[in-house]
């Protein structure tokens, strides 16, 4: 599935993942491939990428390795959007 994590001054990153956690208001949930359509509002915490993640050298260092294949970042607020094996999150 495709991953867009937007923030006010770039995009994060844009690529194929396999799952994504994330910090929603009332606790963590994780999105895998084919998951029914959902916004949700995220609370302050990590998103976990994980998959064969390609991070861009200019935001890699947003990013925290915590096991091969399992990315972090953390963010303070934020939306997250499914629709048809796409996630597009709007972090702060």
């Amino acid at each position: 599935m495709y991953l867009e994590i937007v923030s006010p001054e770039a995009t994060l990153y844009a690529g194929e993942i396999s799952s994504v956690s994330a910090p929603g208001k009332d606790g963590f949930f994780q999105i895998l491939s084919a998951h029914a359509a959902l916004v949700a509002s995220l609370g302050a915490g990590e998103i976990k990428l994980q998959g064969v993640v390609e991070l861009s050298p200019e935001h890699a260092s947003k990013f925290a390795a915590l096991e091969k294949g399992v990315y972090s970042l953390s963010i303070q607020s934020g939306t997250l959007e499914v629709k048809n094996n796409k996630i597009i999150v709007l972090a702060d």
